[in-house]
């Protein structure tokens, strides 16, 4: 006799700026998954919050279907306030066996929706509260970092109602710097500054996003991205390293460079030598375990010239279509894509993270 099929929820959208994003991942995801093995629920949150579920599906959609979705929205299929809609559709996400959430940012990859789905006893994929906020916020993850003994470029927090750095701080920084939201993801809201002329504007541009921004200094050097990923049973992996190289157009790997362009190299097995690999794979253990993670992490640095590591940021939930940074390294090392959503998903249910 045949196993039931485990019944799974993908929630993808979400109140972010990387809503658009997270569309895409879950296409991937939802188009991937194996139809003999799971009973597919999409759950999408739009961009107003509103929760809204589909039926179970027992066939794969194509990608296109799903991105309409993203354009058109669901069908209305009850509630449609804000608290409303997420009563309704938890409880539907109570009779499922796990949740994948395939959100990014606020309101999804900083332990919001974790909270919520644990409040509830619900199962679900990837990291945890704890891990998705301290992940989320770069200011904390920094510190966490530090702590553990890892280089972490220079920089200053500015909170809100503060608008400027003193003369010290841009004598230690120098120029450029990098000027970023400080809980956001995709490079939103980050400037290049090359002049101190330019940093009220870059300031301005940052608090769409957050009210809490980063003044970093600028870190020349190779951009360097690994994933960790955690079996069933508990063992950690990191992946072959990726390096990044945008065209000559984009001075940083912002959003264009991430998402429209073409053109961006994204090389791996990055050309770095074994000890180097190594020690980059080394780092992101360490901080895989330091910050309390569960089922993947991609750890991003910056390599100098002299070999010097310098961790830029982490992701507790990448980027998830079938050409992200992530799933790439890992059919590298050899593990398709629906692969490894099923590693996801069996180290998910090993782990339950629920009492019930």
């Amino acid at each position: 006799m045949s196993e039931p099929k485990i019944r799974l929820a993908v929630l993808f959208g979400g109140r972010s700026g990387e809503h658009e994003v997270s569309c895409q991942s879950a296409a991937s995801i939802l188009a991937s998954l194996d139809r003999e093995r799971y009973e597919v629920m999409p759950v999408r949150i739009g961009r107003d919050g509103v929760w809204a579920s589909v039926p179970a599906m027992p066939d794969l959609p194509a990608i296109e279907e799903v991105l309409q979705w993203q354009q058109n929205g669901f069908p209305e299929t009850g509630d449609t306030t804000l608290a409303g809609s997420i009563l309704a559709v938890a409880r539907e996400l109570t009779l499922c066996d796990m949740v994948f959430p395939a959100l990014h940012g606020p309101f999804g990859e900083d332990g919001a929706v974790q909270a919520m789905l644990e409040g509830f006893g619900i199962p679900y994929v990837g990291n945890g509260v704890a891990a998705s906020a301290l992940s989320m916020d770069k200011e904390y993850t920094k510190k966490i970092a530090a702590s553990a003994g890892l280089a972490v470029a220079d920089g200053v927090v500015l909170r809100k109602g503060q608008h400027d750095i003193s003369p010290e701080d841009r004598d230690r920084l120098g120029l450029p710097v990098f000027v970023k939201p400080a809980r956001e993801g995709s490079s939103i809201g980050v400037s290049k500054v090359e002049e101190w002329a330019e940093l009220p504007e870059a300031l301005d541009r940052a608090r769409k996003s957050d009210d809490k921004v980063l003044v970093e200094a600028a870190v020349p050097g190779r951009e360097i991205d690994i994933g960790v990923l955690e079996r069933p049973n508990g063992a950690l992996e990191v992946s072959p390293p990726m390096e990044i190289l945008p065209t000559g157009e984009h001075t940083f790997f912002d959003y264009q460079a991430k998402y429209a362009d073409s053109a961006t190299v994204f090389d791996v097995p990055a050309t770095l030598d074994s000890a180097t690999t190594h020690a980059i794979g080394q780092d992101a253990l360490r901080l895989f375990r330091e910050l309390d993670c569960s089922g993947l992490l991609r750890v991003d640095f910056f390599l100098r010239p002299d070999g010097t590591r310098i961790l830029n940021e982490v992701n507790t939930f990448p980027g998830f279509t079938s050409v992200s940074q992530y799933p790439r390294m890992w059919q590298a090392a050899g593990l398709g894509y629906s692969d490894l959503l099923n590693v996801l998903i069996d180290t998910a249910l090993a782990n339950r993270k629920t009492l019930r």
